[in-house]
């Protein structure tokens, strides 16, 4: 690891600066320094005594499997001895996880903020009493609300409808833009006629009108009926499964690395926002909002520029169509700002703001009233999300800002890619189209080798994850730290020579 740094040191540009970031200010050394001491009890680094799964680990799965799908295990987990950045497992492996449970662990395993917050009176509370929010709220639910979930929201969106998962938060959004669009068809304060409401049980128009929500190839949306039909990503979430003839639009293909296809990556995110626009015109129903991933997570980690979203929230507005932005796997800190599509500079804000993951809970934020259902039961469930995880979710935050951890998070990230880049200088075969420069820990290449090399990394300590046919894709913790960079950037290269 040492002959790495030190050649990582010797490179110039944009190599250089992830030291320079990661050490040069002394804002940056306090927020360092009090994530490096975070976890008292943490391991200096991972250690592997078994294979994967062990004699433990295979016994627990074969009984799991006696009454649960076994067949999509990763591991099975040590849940009390993992601690930080590092998941134990049955038989006394300890990985550094890289992977966080499919990006959804934002503060580390057994963080003691949080289970001073699981353990509060409140938190009791909401659980034994667990509310039906829409009929019976709990009178404090308001300030719960303003203090955690809209204390974060986008610039611009000051209301939110809280959700059970990502799946859920899409669903529900999908339904909102829909009966907004209705909404203003049929002009403000219009009542229902009796035509529609009999033929809508008849899953038949006028009730039931034919509408559309635009979405890119290769996207992940959730895997419920309405986002379902929005999910490009693999053939095995939607095979056996009806759908709504919904419309797709090219995601922009860039060439890496971004600098010598500057001229290729504008003209082919052109073609993609054209393309988006054709439909928009063309399609046989009204679509009434494109739903769009800052960074396509589960179809190969596909970036695109801050150009092309601004085209993108151009184009809808020019044709009076909503923007949704998905960040159920971007949110909360990841990519070094607090939502990733703050990276775009928009003029105007998205009309709807998905999350969920790291958030622990779910929903969508929204800004413009008419957004609200214009009648009650509407937009509507039993539960409507749970104050038990948006109590987590403002002790995530307050942990995040108390620690800088969205700052500390884009150092790293800039430590991170710089040795990266310097591996893959090394090896040209093994890391290809490196991507997430800027994007904090976000970050992502094509191995030529991929499902080979991530059982290769769990021999080595580490657990990371794959999207798409041949993408490794980082989704580390915000409390992952350059001590912990270093770590996986030598397992890495050993993952690669082996």
């Amino acid at each position: 690891m040492q002959s790495l740094l030190r050649s990582t040191r010797m490179l110039g540009g944009a190599r250089l600066q992830a030291r320079a970031v990661a050490a040069a200010t002394a804002t940056t050394r306090s927020y360092s320094s009090a994530v490096d001491s975070y976890f008292q009890n943490e391991p200096s680094g991972p250690s592997v005594k078994s294979a994967i799964p062990g004699p433990a680990a295979q016994t627990a799965i074969a009984e799991l499997n006696e009454i649960f799908d076994t067949r999509s295990i990763n591991m099975m987990c040590d849940y009390e001895k993992s601690v930080g950045n590092y998941v134990a497992d049955l038989d006394g492996n300890m990985l550094l996880d890289v992977y966080a449970q499919i990006a959804s662990i934002p503060i580390g395993y057994n963080n003691a903020a949080l289970r001073s917050a699981a353990s509060s009176p409140e938190m009791v509370n909401s659980l034994i009493n667990r509310p039906a929010l829409g009929n019976f709220p709990p009178g404090d639910y308001a300030h719960l609300l303003k203090t955690g979930i809209l204390s974060v929201a986008p610039p611009g969106l000051n209301q939110v409808f809280t959700a059970l998962s990502g799946s859920d938060a899409n669903e529900t959004a999908y339904k909102a833009a829909c009966m907004y669009y209705r909404r203003r068809e049929r002009g403000e304060g219009a009542e229902f006629t009796a035509e529609e409401m009999s033929s809508s049980m008849n899953n038949a128009a006028p009730g039931s009108p034919d509408l559309a929500i635009l979405s890119f190839k290769k996207a992940f949306h959730g895997r419920l009926f309405a986002t379902l039909s929005t999910t490009r990503s693999k053939p095995i979430h939607k095979l056996d499964i009806p759908a709504f003839p919904w419309p797709q639009a090219d995601f922009p293909a860039l060439k890496y690395p971004l600098a010598a296809f500057t001229a290729e990556n504008a003209a082919e995110e052109a073609r993609c926002l054209a393309h988006v626009e054709e439909i928009l015109t063309g399609w046989k129903a009204p679509v009434v909002a494109v739903v769009i991933e800052p960074v396509q997570s589960e179809g190969g980690d596909n970036h695109a520029s801050p150009a092309f979203f601004r085209g993108l929230r151009a184009v809808t507005q020019k044709h009076n169509v909503l923007l949704i932005v998905d960040e159920v796997q971007t949110g909360v800190g990841a990519t070094g700002r607090f939502w990733a599509h703050e990276h775009w500079d928009l003029p105007t804000p998205p009309d709807l703001v998905t999350f969920s993951k790291k958030a622990q809970t779910a929903g969508y934020y929204f800004g413009n009233p008419a957004l609200r259902p214009n009648k009650a039961y509407r937009q509507f469930n039993t539960w409507m999300g749970d104050p038990a995880r948006a109590i987590i979710f403002r002790a995530i935050i307050q942990e995040i800002k108390r620690l800088d951890l969205v700052k500390h998070t884009a150092a790293t990230g800039e430590f991170l890619y710089a040795g990266l880049a310097t591996l893959a200088e090394k090896y040209p075969d093994e890391i290809r189209n490196l991507r997430g420069q800027g994007q904090g820990t976000f970050i992502a290449w094509d191995s030529p080798r991929r499902d080979e090399f991530l059982k290769v990394m769990k021999t080595h300590g580490v657990n990371v994850g794959g999207s798409g046919e041949s993408a490794v894709r980082l989704r580390p913790m915000l409390v992952f730290a350059e001590k912990h960079a270093e770590i996986l950037l030598e397992k890495i290269e050993a993952g690669i020579k082996k």
